[in-house]
C-alpha cells in the first residue's frame, strides 16, 4: 500500500490536505471465465463495503447476515405502534461527519449528490450545571479550530489556561498513526487530560461526550484513541465538527438502495444466515457454513462485531494461527447501552436542536427530535401533532436493570426539556446492546489487522486496526475496503483508493514545536 498526493483528493470533503491511500497496481477488473468467489460474512457497514469493493472489481460475491436486515449497527426493523402506524426502529442517531470520505464514498454509489443525507447546523452539547457549548461557530481550519474552540467556549476561563500544561498537550500538534498507540494506548484518556489540566468544566461537557461516542468511560478508554479522535476533528482535518444524518429510516435512504446495487453486481444477499462455521480447506480455500449450507469460497471476508468474531473463531478453530485465535479471544466488548425512542402526544419546545449531547443528567448522554431531519418520524409528528424522542445512554453498569435505566432517562428528558412532563407517551420501543468494541487501555496490540497469517482470509470492522487516522464507522468502511483491496492484490487487480485525513499534522512549525516538546 502506498499513499502519495493526489489533486483529486479535496473533491471528497473540503479539506485540501485529505490523503490519498492508493491500492497495489494490477488490472482493472478480474478477467478469465471463472471469476474468484469470496464469503463475505456480516452485513454491517464493513461488510457492506467489503461486497461492494470485490464486486465492482467481478468477483463472484455471497454475503452473509444473520439478522433479517443490512446495515449491522445501523439497520431497522419494522414495527407497528399502539396507534396502528407503521414506523421503523433502530439503533438510533449517527453522525455522518464530513471526514467520513470512504464511508460517504460508499454511500454515492447509490446516491452520488448525498441528497439523502441532511446536514444539522450545530453540535450543541449541554451540562446539566448551565453551561452550554457548541462547534457551529468554531472555525474549521487548523490550528485555528482549537483555538477557536477554546476562545469560543464558556468552558474555558483564563485562569483554566494558566493553569494547564502546554508542555503535556504538544503531541496534539502531530498526530500519526500508528505510532501514537505506541505512545499513548498504555494511557486513559482521564489521565491524558488531566496531564494537560484539561479545565474539569470542558473535559465534562466536551471530551467526555466525544469519549462516550465510543461507549466507554474515559477511564476505560485508550488515551490513542482520544488523542486520534482529536486529530480527525480539530487539529488533522478542515471539516470541523459539522455532520449530516439520513432524512428517511436507516433501511430505506442506505441499505436497500444499497442492496439493490449489490445484486446488480451480482451479489448473493443471504439475511437470516447465521455463519456457524469458516473452516480452510486444502486447496487455500474456505467451506463457509450456515445452519443450513455449506458452500466453498476462494477467500472470506470476517466483518463481525466483537463477540460475533469471537464466537465464529472459536468454533473454527483451524482459522489462521493459534497466536491469531488468542487474540481474538482476549477481545472484549464495550459495556452495554441503551437508545430509547419515544413517541409523544405532543411537541417539544420549536426552538429544541435535532441533536443535542448532555453531561451531568446521569446516564443521559443525548437527546434527538427526529422529526427534526427524519421524514418518517416527521409524517409521525405532523399526523399527530407529536413529537419523536429519543434517548440514549452510552456505558451502563454491567448490572444495570433494564426497567430502571428506562425510567432514569426519561426523568433525565424531563430535566432537559420540561415540557415533555406534561407529554403522554404513546408508545415507545428500547434497544438494549452491548455488541461495540471496547478500546481499553493497553489492548491496541491485541486488536486484529486487516490481513491475517492466511493469505485468503481477511477481517474488516471498527475494531480493527488499519494504521490510518480514522474511527468509528469509518473505520468500519475504511477497513471494508482495504479487506477488499487485500484480496483483490491476490488476484492482481487493482482495488479501491481511498481518503483520510492528513496523517500527521498539518503545519510544519507546529509539528517541530511538537518534536521539540
Amino acid at each position: 500500500m502506498t499513499r502519495s498526493r493526489r489533486p483529486d483528493a479535496a473533491r471528497r470533503g473540503r479539506d485540501r490536505r485529505a490523503r490519498t491511500v492508493l491500492p497495489a497496481p494490477g488490472a482493472p477488473r478480474v478477467v478469465g471465465d471463472r471469476p474468484p468467489t469470496a464469503a463475505v460474512v456480516g452485513g454491517g457497514i464493513a461488510g457492506l463495503a467489503a461486497a461492494t469493493g470485490l464486486a465492482e472489481k467481478g468477483v463472484q460475491v455471497t454475503l452473509y447476515e444473520r439478522e433479517p436486515a443490512l446495515g449491522g449497527r445501523l439497520s431497522g426493523r419494522p414495527t407497528v405502534l399502539s396507534d396502528g402506524s407503521a414506523v421503523t426502529m433502530s439503533r438510533g442517531f449517527h453522525a455522518f461527519f464530513r471526514q467520513y470520505y470512504n464511508l460517504r464514498g460508499l454511500l454515492r454509489r447509490t446516491d452520488p449528490g448525498l441528497t439523502r443525507l441532511r446536514g444539522l447546523p450545530d453540535y450543541p452539547l449541554r451540562h446539566a450545571g448551565g453551561v452550554h457549548d457548541g462547534f457551529r461557530h468554531v472555525p474549521r481550519t487548523p490550528p485555528w479550530s482549537a483555538l477557536g474552540f477554546v476562545a469560543l467556549s464558556p468552558t474555558f476561563g483564563l485562569r483554566d489556561l494558566v493553569r494547564m500544561n502546554p508542555v503535556a498537550a504538544l503531541p496534539l500538534l502531530d498526530v500519526r498513526v500508528p505510532e501514537v498507540y505506541e505512545r499513548f494506548d498504555d494511557v486513559s484518556a482521564h489521565d491524558f487530560l488531566h496531564s494537560i489540566r484539561f479545565p474539569q468544566a470542558a473535559h465534562h461537557l466536551a471530551f467526555e461526550v466525544f469519549s462516550r461516542s465510543f461507549f466507554a468511560d474515559p477511564r476505560r478508554l485508550s488515551a490513542a484513541e482520544m488523542v486520534v479522535m482529536f486529530h480527525i476533528y480539530f487539529l488533522g482535518s478542515a471539516e470541523g465538527l459539522l455532520f449530516d444524518v439520513p432524512d428517511e429510516p436507516f433501511p430505506a435512504a442506505l441499505w436497500e438502495p444499497l442492496a439493490d446495487y449489490l445484486r446488480g453486481h451480482g451479489v448473493d444477499l443471504r439475511t437470516g444466515a447465521r455463519v456457524e462455521t469458516v473452516e480452510p480447506t486444502a486447496d487455500g480455500g474456505f467451506v463457509v457454513a450456515t445452519d443450513t449450507t455449506e458452500r466453498r469460497h476462494d477467500a472470506v471476508v470476517l466483518a463481525l462485531d466483537t463477540e460475533g468474531l469471537g464466537s465464529l473463531v472459536a468454533r473454527s478453530p483451524h482459522l489462521a494461527d493459534p497466536a491469531w485465535r488468542e487474540r481474538i479471544a482476549r477481545l472484549r466488548a464495550a459495556p452495554p447501552f441503551l437508545v430509547s425512542r419515544l413517541w409523544l402526544d405532543r411537541p417539544v419546545a420549536a426552538d429544541r436542536p435535532g441533536f443535542l449531547g448532555t453531561s451531568g443528567y446521569g446516564t443521559l448522554d443525548n437527546v434527538s427530535v427526529l422529526e427534526r431531519w427524519e421524514g418518517e418520524a416527521a409524517r409521525w409528528a405532523s399526523r399527530t401533532s407529536g413529537s419523536v424522542v429519543e434517548l440514549h445512554a452510552y456505558a451502563l453498569p454491567e448490572r444495570a436493570v433494564r426497567d430502571v435505566e428506562q425510567k432514569r432517562l426519561v426523568e433525565q428528558l424531563h430535566r432537559v426539556y420540561p415540557e415533555t412532563r406534561a407529554a403522554t407517551v404513546v408508545d415507545a420501543r428500547h434497544e438494549w446492546r452491548a455488541d461495540c468494541p471496547l478500546f481499553p487501555v493497553g489492548g491496541y496490540r491485541d486488536r486484529p489487522t486487516v490481513r491475517t497469517s492466511a493469505p485468503a482470509l481477511v477481517v474488516a470492522g471498527d475494531l480493527v486496526r488499519t494504521d490510518l487516522p480514522v474511527a468509528l464507522m469509518e473505520r468500519a468502511a475504511t477497513s471494508g475496503f482495504l479487506a477488499a483491496n487485500a484480496l483483490l492484490e491476490r488476484w492482481g487487480v487493482r482495488g479501491q483508493t481511498l481518503w483520510t485525513v492528513p496523517d500527521r499534522g498539518r503545519s510544519a512549525a507546529l509539528r517541530g514545536l511538537a518534536r521539540l516538546g
